[in-house]
């Protein structure tokens, strides 16, 4: 009886494991020029990019549950200036989803999604005063709703009519100034804090995600990831943007390029600006960031 059940483990536990599939990738882009006595003038530079993606989906009949982590951390040094953030990135997602049929590509959909950053961010070259820190902001996407899935398409759209959003910053100081849209602090007539600023905002509202991948030449992948949220209770109607389009080239089994931009737009997020020596906080502005690299990457 106990040599049975220990091999009815063994099968169970076989079994279990063709059903999960899972991704790891680490890779680091470098690039770095450098001058002696060249006419045309220049700085010297150098830039590194350390990013890693690690996912673990588990799939069996009517049942999907899809995980994914995501860090980038990236870093710039030139010629007599101080070490500057090109990129920083914190994500998590977990998707678990359930089908009818056995069939069908539509599966009931619960999702969670949470996303900050690692270090401080500025306002270069104003290093003095942070405009953003780990968990300030962060935020949290936790919804229900219903996802297309098409495997050998590589397109997932999904769409959700209950998503609430938290928005955390959890360093007082930005939170009293409102940043990234929660309530300000309450000041008295000389600037004395009579009310800490909130540190988290929730809203409710409208999420729709879509992620499309293909192959569009050999050794060349275009891969598109848009989320799109608008909020029932303030300015419905308004929608927040977060739109990433990349192409990944394979030099060799270690060798990648890739090219790529990242738009975002939320109307909570006010952009801040120097003016006469002093950061003064203007409205909601298109955030855009253009993406170039080469490094290499280790698959395991």
């Amino acid at each position: 009886m106990l040599a049975f059940n220990f091999a009815n483990s063994q099968i169970r536990t076989t079994i279990d494991t063709i059903f999960w599939t899972k991704k790891n990738e680490v890779g680091l882009d470098l690039s770095q020029i450098s001058f002696a006595n060249w006419n045309a003038g220049g700085n010297n530079s150098i830039s590194g990019l350390l990013k890693g993606q690690f996912q673990r989906n588990y799939k069996r009949e009517s049942i999907l549950w899809n995980n994914e982590l995501i860090v980038r951390y990236g870093i710039n040094k030139q010629e007599g200036r101080e070490v500057r953030k090109t990129d920083d990135v914190l994500q998590l997602q977990s998707n678990f989803g359930y089908r009818k049929e056995p069939q069908s590509n539509w599966y009931y959909m619960a999702r969670f999604n949470f996303s900050t950053q690692f270090t401080d961010g500025f306002n270069y070259p104003n290093t003095d005063n942070p405009i953003s820190r780990f968990m300030a902001p962060g935020f949290l996407f936790l919804g229900v709703g219903s996802e297309y899935v098409r495997k050998d398409l590589n397109l997932f759209v999904y769409a959700s009519p209950m998503t609430l959003k938290t928005t955390f910053v959890m360093d007082q100081t930005l939170a009293n100034r409102g940043a990234f849209g929660v309530r300000p602090a309450i000041l008295d007539a000389d600037g004395n804090v009579i009310q800490r600023g909130a540190r988290s905002r929730n809203e409710f509202g409208i999420l729709i995600n879509n992620q499309w991948k293909r192959t569009i030449y050999k050794n060349m992948e275009l891969e598109h990831r848009m989320s799109l949220y608008t909020d029932y209770l303030n300015n419905f109607g308004n929608i927040d943007i977060d739109w990433q389009v990349q192409i990944n080239m394979v030099v060799n089994e270690y060798v990648r390029a890739n090219i790529g931009m990242h738009l975002i737009y939320d109307d909570d997020i006010k952009a801040r600006k120097e003016i006469d020596g002093q950061q003064v906080t203007v409205g909601p502005k298109v955030q855009f960031k253009q993406l170039l690299g080469v490094g290499v990457v280790y698959s395991f």
